[in-house]
């Protein structure tokens, strides 16, 4: 049996810092559940990208609210592979709430980050590994 989106991105060893974000924000359970959910998860170069201590401070339980709508700002209801996309473009709602601009005339882009491993497949849902961390507008 296939492992879960959660238990996928730790056995990939490539997502320690998305793992210990989405452990801080207590969604652990939610991408556990049956879902089936789409998850554009940065890998641990994405997150080093981002301005110095911007992780560190996000990590702090007093903006754990924050850390929620980043995190699930990745994350989209149903189950995307990329051949249901290729050669398109959409604007997708999130869980979140906001809208992720996604086109795949060319590659695939998802608003300023790149898919650099698609279909990534889990028991309740697809990763898509992106190199940029997506930032709720």
């Amino acid at each position: 049996m296939k492992k879960d989106i959660v238990d996928t991105a730790v056995g990939a060893g490539q997502f320690n810092t998305l793992v210990a974000a989405v452990q801080a924000a207590d969604l652990v359970d939610t991408l556990k559940s049956k879902g089936p959910f789409t998850v554009f998860a940065p890998n641990d170069d994405a997150f080093a990208k981002l301005p110095a201590g911007t992780v560190e401070n996000l990590l702090k339980p007093e903006n754990k609210d924050q850390l929620v709508a980043i995190l699930t700002y990745h994350v989209v209801p149903g189950k995307i592979m990329s051949a249901d996309i290729a050669g398109k473009t959409a604007d997708v709602a999130t869980v979140q709430g906001g809208e992720l601009a996604v086109d795949a005339t060319s590659g695939v882009k998802v608003n300023d980050a790149t898919v650099i491993a698609a279909d990534v497949g889990a028991s309740n849902g697809v990763i898509h590994v992106i190199d940029t961390v997506l930032l709720p507008k």
